[in-house]
């Protein structure tokens, strides 16, 4: 999950006839107000507090609640964290996997210093699925509970809480090590993990398809986003604005449904309209808060096998 020009190249490439382009409804509910996520490519240094204590007193300031999801990139062997959006040849600073804990709880510092009202929020830690950093998915998985875990001690008790992010994307990892870091890490702690998943190369509502990129299917998407534990919660990425990727998301929830698994447990929708921005624009992948929270309420709300009667969050990713 990032601002990436060829993975929206690609994206663009699936054909719109392969998916259901089912009628919307005449309205919708409200979108809640957007929080803001962010990459962090740590630095390693004195500058790494500042930013945080700085990002989280920016929320804090909005007085809004809400899911806010810190993504610290890719995690390699020996508990060191990769910058968000690098590969592995890449020569960014490597820093140890403890820092995103202490950025945590900087960022609480400056949310509760400088909120306005009664804001609740709940801060997610996140990494990827890249399988590129000599790590395997259960071993990573059983790590990033351990960070986990040890910001929640260093966050006192107040209007932040703890929880963790997943970014799990088809293409880059097997499934088989997406599955085995959702397992390890929601076997070794209770706390929420929010999946920010994306759902490379799957059918929209309506396809007799359940096939992905990569060799997953709707079923491991499903997984990953909601079937391996009940404290996993999805908010999945919803960038295209022409609303493919909300009836993907239809299709997996679909498939829970009719298979006996279950809906996906939506709490909301990312995008990255910000990061777009930032990085120059993107032509296709630059939905608002907004729009993205409206095409999956509405697609879900269109078919009487993926309805969902609220949808809490809405999230916009940005970089530093």
């Amino acid at each position: 999950m990032r601002f990436n020009r060829r993975r929206a190249a690609l994206l663009a490439t699936i054909p719109l006839a392969a998916l259901s382009l089912t009628a919307l409804p005449a309205t919708a509910a409200s979108a809640p107000a957007a929080t803001v996520s962010r990459y962090v490519p740590l630095a390693g240094t004195s500058a790494d507090a500042t930013a945080a204590r700085n990002a989280g007193c920016e929320e804090g300031k909005t007085g809004r609640g809400g899911v806010r999801i810190l993504f610290f990139g890719t995690q390699e062997k020996n508990n060191v964290l990769r910058h968000p959006g690098t590969r592995a040849d890449s020569s960014t600073p490597r820093v140890p996997a403890a820092q995103a804990a202490a950025f945590a709880a900087q960022w609480a510092e400056g949310f509760t210093s400088c909120r306005t009202g009664t804001a609740q929020a709940i801060l997610a830690l996140g990494v990827n699925n890249k399988s590129d950093g000599g790590v395997g998915g259960a071993d990573a998985g059983r790590a990033w509970a351990r960070v986990v875990e040890d910001a929640a001690k260093t966050v006192p008790a107040g209007p932040v809480s703890i929880a963790a992010a997943f970014d799990a994307e088809p293409v880059w990892s097997d499934r088989a090590w997406a599955r085995g870091w959702v397992d390890a890490f929601t076997g070794a702690t209770s706390r929420s993990l929010y999946a920010a998943n994306s759902a490379d190369g799957c059918p929209g509502y309506g396809s007799s398809s359940t096939s992905c990129s990569n060799g997953w299917s709707l079923a491991d998407l499903h997984y990953v986003a909601t079937g391996a534990a009940p404290s996993i919660r999805a908010i999945p990425q919803i960038y295209r604005t022409d609303g493919i990727q909300a009836r993907q998301w239809a299709a997996i929830s679909a498939w829970g449904a009719r298979s006996g698994k279950g809906n996906v447990r939506f709490v909301g929708a990312m995008s990255q309209r910000k990061a777009c921005e930032q990085r120059g624009g993107c032509s296709t992948t630059n939905n608002t808060p907004q729009a993205a929270w409206t095409q999956l309420y509405e697609e879900l709300n269109s078919h009487s096998d993926t309805k969902v009667a609220e949808l809490p969050y809405s999230t916009d990713m940005r970089w530093p």
